[in-house]
């Protein structure tokens, strides 16, 4: 329960109201005798202004008090209107501030005492003048829950306002952080594997460059052409980036699939990595995107052949198993230790591409060999030629 906050000038002004109403019933002179308290009896009349400034904190207590004072002056033979003026006012804030069993019996129990005492002073259950007091008693009561109503109904309002605006704000950063993991991996699938021919190419002329010339001049021309290709694609990528408009026209090129495998062996070749191929006849055909993710996991295994692999020579097995197409890439590894196990980015990436078409990645390394077999999904029917 929050902490009771100082009452502010509104509070205050609305206490002296009220203070002022039950004062003024006391002391007005009603031409009834009956409605007149005198003497000791104005002073219990009155008693009920020292406990309206709690009627918020204890609503239940200021009621009981009104009632109290009221049967007290009835029984002397008043009906005090002052005391049925603060009951009133006392059920408003009850229904306002109680459990509503709790307000609405309360409030039940206070029309039924008026009812009952107003015979004292006046003879009659029926009299218009004690039954307008509990019409007052019920019609404020009424007021109170329809006041407690509208609290709840903005608190409600406001909570589900909050609630929604945390939701966009989580679905917000949601969604950056699969931008950013996206963008991850097309940075990666764009220049992991022309930096990979770039450093070994660089490695290969630096050995070269005094006993064997030409063999350095050809790893500088694969650094030249793996810069130039490396450089395309970044500035392709950046443009897609910085475009806000997916479909403004540009001629972008389509996603390469498992029907530029013969460009890619020609570019680990001439990298100095020797692939054998083995494809089975009648490969199931793959939709674009499983097709662009089986192009990508076979440049990720010959890209982790090429830097991790020893001998420069690897093997890829392309086959099909109920209706999955089966990428297996094989490479033997350098003599040492585990470093020679790919485990960066690369291969966390390649898992979340090849999850994404309900794929899966297996690794394992036996006997000196290291072996990535990604399993991709067909749907489509067909074969590729």
């Amino acid at each position: 329960m929050p902490p009771h906050r100082p009452p502010g000038i509104t509070t205050r002004l609305s206490d002296v109201i009220v203070v002022a109403v039950v004062v003024l019933f006391a002391i007005l002179p009603f031409p009834d005798h009956v409605f007149r308290a005198r003497g000791a009896l104005l002073l219990i009349a009155l008693l009920p202004v020292v406990a309206m400034p709690f009627r918020r904190r204890c609503p239940l207590a200021t009621l009981g008090i009104s009632l109290a004072c009221s049967v007290i002056v009835a029984v002397a033979g008043v009906l005090a209107p002052s005391t049925l003026m603060a009951a009133v006012i006392a059920s408003y804030s009850v229904t306002s501030k109680t459990r509503r069993v709790t307000a609405t019996l309360a409030v039940a129990l206070a029309a039924l005492l008026v009812f009952l005492i107003s015979a004292l002073p006046l003879g009659d259950f029926f009299d218009s003048r004690a039954l307008q007091f509990v019409a007052f008693i019920v019609l404020a009561g009424a007021m109170g829950d329809a006041a407690r109503s509208r609290r709840e109904y903005i608190a409600a309002v406001t909570e589900r306002a909050e609630r929604a605006e945390r939701g966009k704000d989580e679905e917000a950063r949601r969604r950056v952080a699969e931008e950013r993991v996206r963008i991850a991996r097309d940075l990666h699938d764009v220049v992991a594997h022309q930096i990979s021919v770039i450093s070994l190419s660089a490695g290969v002329a630096s050995s070269s460059l005094a006993t064997r010339p030409e063999r350095a001049q050809e790893a500088l021309t694969t650094i030249r052409s793996a810069s130039r290709t490396v450089l395309a694609d970044i500035g392709s990528l950046m443009s897609l980036l910085r475009t806000e408009d997916a479909n403004d026209g540009r001629d972008l090129h389509p996603q390469a699939g498992l029907t530029q495998l013969d460009e890619l062996m020609a570019r680990f070749d001439q990298a100095g990595l020797q692939v054998e191929l083995h494809q089975e006849p009648g490969i199931p055909a793959l939709s674009p995107a499983s097709d662009h993710v089986a192009y990508l996991a076979l440049q990720e295994g010959l890209t982790n052949a090429h830097k991790h692999g020893a001998g420069g020579q690897t093997a890829v097995v392309i086959r099909s198993s109920n209706g999955d197409v089966i990428l297996t890439v094989t490479n033997r590894l350098r003599a040492g230790g585990a470093g020679a196990v790919p485990s960066g980015h690369g291969l966390r990436g390649l898992r979340e591409r090849v999850a994404a078409v309900r794929g899966t990645v297996e690794t394992a390394r036996a006997n000196g060999e290291f072996r990535l077999v990604v399993t991709v999904p067909s749907s489509v029917k067909g074969a590729l030629r």
